[in-house]
């Protein structure tokens, strides 16, 4: 995922409707008109993100920002707070099985979609058999594949059976990208069209979207959470030159101000109203060693390439210290996530291990960056410069969006030419499972998932069905330790930097809040 981007998904579909699509479009109708009719001075806030949108189906997003803007209309049966712990939203409750196969979850009654008819189970299975039949080919099928079936046990009771034990399965189902679609919708929208629209039980409903343009949504009359939201509006602008999304911020012609370059902080801090928060955020930056290729298949260069990079000066130049020096597998923050350290920096071991490894000399290679973004750019010539230092030559190469799907997210080991490649990912499930399942297991080679080192441990993969068996905690961690620490030792990648996140927004703005995982949580935002 560019920075954030939590990867792959799939569909869902079929069940009996209540109402028909007539109902539908009248009860939408109404909710819009009843909008129409608040008053004139109405309170909207503006978001200038760093992005344009891939879709508004969450079951179809592959990067944060859409399935985070996608929120505003949507919720799922479980969800994060700002700072990523679990809680209840469209579900009372859930029981799980002694065998860890069968979830059965309870629902909160009297909840409304946005054409009117009421969440029920019917509407959790008819989403979730979308999702898990590949043939709709969404992109988190990957996330939710291995639900075997999806049942009603009565209007306000489902039961989830899953193909193998599966103990963080709550954690996916409180991702964003879990959220409920109306079933109308799903039923009259087949495939993309459903992005364009939306109709959920969030607080809010669309009013206009164009993916490059804009996302505004106005203020759902009827949502279930009585004094929610506090605003009438939010309009989502997609703004990527970084100056000018900062120009917005200060002119107040928005609110809110997402991914602010580091090297604008310290002005920011000295507007009196605006206000920049840094927080420490699940973004984890490395690049990627293909580990099935000479010089990259010797762990003595892995490693070699880990000491000669000094990350204090990479956070330091590059993030104006606005970062940290990865010092694990997965970042603190992460539940399970275990700290090691950083790889301290230390050429002369660098020197001392190629040679060891036949590459007195050093060695030429190929590195590519997941998008071609300014960030990246500078990012490439400080690892060049950097990597002269113990001889080794780096050819560099900032790839755009298509390019990294064809050379890097659809190929195999067999016919990559992927040397080293360099990326970011955040779990937002929180769960150390979306890290190392996704990123480290032999089972998730590209285009299958986005194991992009093309790294294979049988004592990893082993361990990481091991962790998901078991839902005692101690056990779970244990193994977790294991796993990460025979990771750490493999060095499969070069461990980079975690992100800080760096927001501002209008003094008069509360509650609206960047997360750890670069997404948004905004429900009781308010004007004051």
């Amino acid at each position: 995922m560019p920075a954030h981007l939590h990867m792959n998904g799939d569909p869902f579909r079929s069940l009996k409707m209540k109402f028909t699509h007539a109902a539908m479009a009248l009860a939408l109708s109404g909710v819009l008109a009843g909008l129409a009719a608040q008053p004139a001075a109405a309170k909207e806030v503006t978001i200038a993100v760093a992005s344009t949108f891939t879709t508004m189906d969450p079951y179809d997003a592959s990067d944060t920002l859409s399935y985070s803007a996608a929120k505003s209309m949507y919720e799922g049966l479980f969800g994060f707070d700002k700072d990523m712990k679990l809680h209840n939203v469209l579900a009372e409750g859930y029981k799980v099985s002694d065998d860890g196969l069968v979830y059965t979850v309870t629902l909160k009654k009297g909840i409304k979609f946005h054409d009117g008819t009421e969440f029920q189970a019917d509407a959790v299975k008819a989403n979730f058999d979308r999702v898990t039949n590949k043939a709709n080919a969404l992109r988190r099928y990957t996330l939710y594949y291995n639900i075997a079936k999806t049942e009603v046990v009565d209007p306000y009771t489902v039961r989830f059976t899953l193909h193998k034990p599966f103990s963080a399965f709550i954690n996916q189902l409180a991702h964003a990208s879990g959220a409920m679609i109306c079933p109308s919708a799903i039923q009259k929208y087949p495939g993309k069209e459903l992005a364009f629209h939306p109709c959920g039980t969030g607080p809010f409903v669309l009013d206009k979207y164009n993916p490059s343009e804009i996302l505004h949504v106005v203020k759902n009359p009827n949502y279930w959470q009585k004094g929610l939201p506090k605003v009438d509006g939010l309009t989502f602008k997609p703004v990527p030159e970084n100056s000018t999304r900062v120009a917005m911020l200060r002119t107040g012609e928005a609110q809110y101000c997402d991914v602010v370059p580091p090297e604008q902080v310290e002005r920011l801090k000295e507007a009196k109203d605006i206000v920049v928060e840094v927080a420490p955020s699940i973004v984890q930056r490395q690049i990627y060693l293909n580990n099935t290729k000479k010089p990259f298949s010797d762990v003595r260069v892995r490693k070699a390439l880990n000491y000669g990079l000094n990350k204090e000066a990479l956070v330091k130049v590059l993030f104006k210290g606005y970062a940290a020096p990865a010092t694990g597998v997965a970042p603190q923050g992460i539940d399970y996530a275990t700290q090691f350290g950083a790889w301290p920096y230390d050429v002369n071991k660098a020197k001392e291990l190629l040679k060891e490894a036949g590459y007195p000399n050093g060695f030429t290679a190929t590195l590519w960056a997941a998008s071609n973004s300014s960030a990246n750019q500078k990012l490439l010539q400080f690892l060049q410069q950097q990597y002269s230092r113990i001889g080794v030559k780096l050819q560099v190469r900032a790839l755009e969006a298509g390019q990294r799907v064809s050379l890097v997210q659809s190929v195999g080991p067999e016919k990559s030419q992927m040397e080293m490649f360099t990326w970011g990912w955040s779990a937002s499930t929180g769960e150390l499972d979306w890290v190392l399942r996704p990123l480290l297991a032999t089972s998730s080679f590209p285009p299958a998932n986005s194991n992009y080192a093309y790294y294979s441990n049988p004592k990893v993969d082993n361990a990481l069905v091991a962790a998901l068996k078991t839902t005692d905690r101690t056990t779970k961690q244990k193994i977790y330790d294991e796993a990460q620490k025979m990771i750490w030792d493999d060095a499969p990648w070069v461990f980079l930097t975690v992100d800080h996140d760096i927001s501002a927004h209008a003094k008069n703005l509360v509650n609206f809040h960047s997360l750890p995982d670069g997404g948004f949580e905004f429900l009781r935002a308010e004007l004051k």
